[in-house]
């Protein structure tokens, strides 16, 4: 991927957790221009995004995808067949039932779907599939662009631990905590005897 191409995944990522896309000012429309068209050849690196996510966050992408002149696809479980993601987007596909490990989190039918699309980038979101690094290396693998972090970036941030280890690291200041996992009720109380009071457990992988 040249650098331009790079720089335009990394400014259309940034540009999507921006809000404001209802009425964008002429100056801030050429920022997001820069993201996915080359000034060059004003040539756009993408015809087709699919967006592996729903409700807000899907929806900004979209907005921004539409002022780009770039289609987008929406992803959607049956519950979610009319929601408003789906209504903004060129094209939806249903990739399931309601509970999100059967839709939203299937790498494999986010991937068909944008397979049986035509769809050239997915853009995750966040959340789902955006720390899921086996899922950006797939997608690289076919051929398709993953809009986000680096896979290598994935992997590390996706691991809270390892992230706050690499932060601590690059002297970044980090909330004190126990940096390992926590196997039972008995080392949680131990650990938090150690930490002080109040402490916040969080869990890995959402388990």
């Amino acid at each position: 991927m040249s650098s331009l191409s790079r720089r335009s995944l990394q400014l259309l990522t940034r540009a999507s957790a921006v809000s404001a896309f209802r009425a964008p000012s002429s100056s801030y429309y050429r920022f997001l221009s820069t993201a996915a068209i080359d000034p060059a050849n004003d040539k756009k690196y993408f015809d087709k995004v699919l967006i592996a996510n729903r409700g807000e966050i899907a929806c900004r992408v979209m907005r921004t995808c539409n002022k780009l002149g770039i289609n987008t696809v929406a992803v959607h479980s049956t519950a979610d067949a009319r929601a408003v993601h789906v209504q903004l987007a060129d094209e939806a596909v249903c990739i399931g039932p309601p509970p999100s490990l059967l839709s939203y989190l299937s790498a494999e039918k986010v991937i068909q779907a944008a397979q049986s699309t035509g769809a050239q980038a997915i853009h995750p979101g966040y959340g789902f599939l955006s720390e899921n690094c086996a899922f950006s290396r797939k997608v690289h693998d076919l051929g398709m662009k993953f809009i986000g972090p680096s896979e290598s970036a994935v992997e590390a941030m996706g691991d809270k631990i390892m992230s706050k280890i690499i932060a601590q690291k690059a002297e970044v200041n980090t909330i004190p905590g126990y940096n390992d996992s926590v196997n039972s009720a008995e080392q949680a109380i131990d650990v938090a005897h150690q930490i002080g009071y109040p402490v916040m457990i969080k869990a890995t992988s959402g388990k």
